[in-house]
């Protein structure tokens, strides 16, 4: 499943937006406080409402009032994100539409849908419809002989802040609402930081994928190195040739039962444990685990992956993200004219501030860029002399 596009309205800074046609691989940039962090907290925001609740996501964001576009034009806050998936066969447009509103200081699930065309013409059918927790979701959706009128619905009820797919998503008989739960549930929003990587880790928790905030690296080394050797192997090779006197990683099982990171310095008998290496080594072993996973997220997002990182490394830090695009989507914020130097025309898009509402603008649509990249020219030489209109501070 790939998402195709996303529509923001009244979302914080996006009073009303929409980024269209999604490649694989998208890079976002724009002047800080632009609406990148905004743009992929939407899809945190997703996977704490499936986590928890609706209220609870909107709470760790300051509440409803705060979530809310100032001087909106509604009181509500719509997410709609269409994706692929094969339903019988066929490859079929998914549209996702949730509506947030708030009563008495208490917020709701204003509706929510999901629904797809079953044939070639016709108006897409909605599969789950509910509204302030009661609607209906379709059992045999894949029933395609039936004609709409033939499709049994199941009335079902959940609470006003809790989303339908997070209940009726965990059964298999609600196709489309399982796969969007699934879909979710397996994002990865990373919240990476050095400080929570380092040090002594218990040895026993999470270990197939690396968390959002990095804090069981330890432990998806030590899984890596006993049950895909190789993969481990690979990403030694790439930490030797990028970070000079690096020879090798191994995670250690200390005499207490703690789980820590040891470097090896060629130049050095003795290894470092990972408290005295940089905090580039940390960063750049823990960006290799992430894209070298064997069991890959279907949507991964990366903010500035450039900090602490040597600017020479950005072109084949790009190639990596791309590589990772083709097993699932990704989407990087960043400031680096070098990253951006290693992008397509139709993988860039930035974001325009005006007033405090946000607007997207993709480089394939701009006819100067897109001579310019045809030219042989390079994205980030192009924003360095300001041919993204409306993307620098003013």
């Amino acid at each position: 499943m790939r998402i195709e596009s996303i529509r923001l309205k009244n979302y914080k800074a996006f009073r009303d937006a929409t980024l269209k046609d999604m490649p694989p691989f998208l890079v976002v940039v724009g002047a800080n406080g632009s609406g990148k962090t905004t743009l992929f907290d939407v899809f945190g925001f997703l996977h704490d409402c499936l986590k928890s609740n609706v209220r609870q996501a909107l709470d760790s964001r300051g509440r409803f009032k705060e979530v809310l576009s100032r001087d909106s034009d509604g009181d509500s806050i719509l997410i709609e994100i269409q994706y692929r998936m094969v339903i019988a066969g066929v490859s079929r447009l998914v549209t996702y539409s949730l509506e947030i509103a708030e009563k008495s200081g208490v917020p709701y699930v204003k509706r929510e849908i999901l629904r797809y065309k079953r044939g070639a013409s016709g108006k897409p059918y909605h599969f789950l419809d509910f509204s302030n927790g009661a609607g209906y979701a379709i059992t045999n959706e894949e029933d395609f002989k039936k004609k709409d009128e033939g499709l049994t619905r199941e009335n079902q009820k959940v609470s006003p802040d809790t989303l339908a797919i997070k209940g009726l998503g965990q059964f298999e008989r609600f196709k489309a609402a399982n796969a969007f739960r699934q879909l979710i549930e397996s994002w990865h929003v990373s919240d990476f930081h050095i400080s929570a990587a380092r040090g002594r880790k218990e040895a026993s928790g999470d270990s197939e994928h690396l968390s959002e905030t990095g804090d069981n690296l330890p432990r998806v080394a030590q899984y890596l190195f006993e049950q895909h050797n190789d993969t481990f192997n690979k990403i030694l090779e790439t930490m030797a040739r990028r970070v000079p006197g690096v020879s090798a990683v191994e995670p250690l099982l200390m005499d207490d039962g703690y789980l820590t990171l040891r470097f090896q310095d060629g130049s050095f008998k003795t290894p470092f444990l990972d408290r005295y290496v940089s905090d580039g080594t940390i960063k750049m072993f823990a960006y290799l685990v992430l894209l070298h996973d064997p069991k890959p997220h279907p949507l991964l997002c990366v903010e500035e992956p450039e900090n602490q990182l040597y600017p020479k490394l950005m072109s084949e830090l790009a190639e990596e993200f791309r590589l990772y695009a083709n097993r699932g989507q990704v989407l990087v914020s960043t400031h680096s004219p070098d990253f951006l130097n290693a992008v397509e025309l139709d993988e860039v898009c930035w974001l325009v501030k005006t007033q405090g509402n946000t607007k997207i603008q993709r480089a394939k649509d701009d006819p100067q860029i897109a001579a310019y990249m045809a030219d042989g020219d390079k994205m980030g030489y192009l924003w360095k002399q300001g041919f993204f209109e409306g993307a620098d501070p003013q």
